[in-house]
């Protein structure tokens, strides 16, 4: 099958090889345009191109779709391709009307959650944040909504207690390759069984924000851990900015305000309903992301001092 591949994140990235090591052609790859970085404002590619460069796949850049030249340009070079199929995984842009009708079997998107639950741009980080105890991948066939077509092909997966978002967007980005392979064989025997979405069971996963990762401690130890495991965290210790990568919750009720550290030696915190969120890595200001126990040793903690 010839096949028109476009993603843009390295979430995107494991798709593309599955897709370059298959027997498909992949005739083409298109990203969002390279953007400046650090303090020289380089221009960097995203991982998605610099994958496909690595592959020897033309790469195409337009900065839209749907309107402008870019959007001319980028219809003559799909004709031109006329692909048999185009797969998308985190593009980043809306696909027109005429793209999505294209190909012979269409668009088909691999999105990070068990639709129609987590539509949206940031699937993984809001399943953490809700607190939910599964998720998976879900291969769809495209239409003009957002995350709205129908369900092809899904797998799910069960969400550790302590997972953070980067573990587990790690194991979804695997596992997006291996459900498109499963669908791209689908198409082709023609075993497919479409399924409409119930838009009744939907739930939206919006941007994430800067703000969200500022730590409550009012809230629940369940709410606090989830905040860290699904965007890091970040307090206030002695008027310095402190983030929080990873921790655990102890059911160990203690006394006292929420967000006073409660065991100085293992850097607890208690919570809103008396229980315990443990720090495991940390980062203090100015300094590099460390485990807990190192940054103890050289940083003396007192109980009862309070954060945020």
């Amino acid at each position: 099958m010839k096949i028109v591949f476009m993603g843009t994140p390295d979430f995107a990235v494991p798709c593309l090889k599955a897709l370059a090591a298959s027997e498909h052609e992949v005739a083409g790859v298109f990203t969002q345009p390279d953007k400046p970085k650090g303090r020289g404002y380089k221009m960097i590619p995203t991982p998605v191109k610099a994958a496909a460069e690595e592959l020897g796949i033309p790469v195409y850049q337009p900065l839209s779709l749907r309107k402008g030249d870019d959007a001319e340009e980028s219809m003559k070079i799909l004709n031109n391709i006329a692909p048999e199929l185009i797969v998308v995984t985190a593009y980043g842009q809306i696909l027109p009307k005429e793209v999505l009708e294209l190909p012979k079997y269409g668009c088909v998107n691999i999105h990070a959650s068990l639709l129609p639950k987590y539509r949206g741009a940031a699937p993984i980080n809001w399943v953490i944040l809700n607190g939910e105890t599964e998720t998976g991948v879900t291969s769809m066939q495209m239409s003009e909504g957002l995350d709205t077509g129908d369900m092809l092909i899904k797998r799910s997966t069960e969400i550790g207690e302590n997972e953070t978002y980067e573990e587990l967007y790690a194991r979804l980005s695997e596992m997006g390759g291996e459900v498109l392979l499963d669908t791209l064989k689908a198409i082709e025997e023609r075993t497919l069984s479409p399924e409409k979405q119930d838009d009744s069971q939907s739930c939206y996963s919006p941007m994430i924000r800067k703000e969200m990762s500022a730590l409550d401690f009012t809230k629940t130890a369940a709410e606090v851990h989830n905040t860290i495991r699904g965007v890091t965290g970040f307090t206030m210790l002695e008027g310095k900015r402190l983030k929080v990568f990873r921790s655990e919750i102890s059911d160990n009720i203690a006394g006292g305000q929420p967000g006073e550290i409660a065991d100085e030696k293992r850097f607890s915190v208690r919570c809103g309903d008396g229980r315990m969120v443990t720090f495991l890595e940390v980062q203090p200001e100015g300094k590099k992301r460390m485990k807990t126990e190192d940054f103890l040793r050289g940083k003396k903690l007192v109980k009862g001092e309070l954060l945020g």
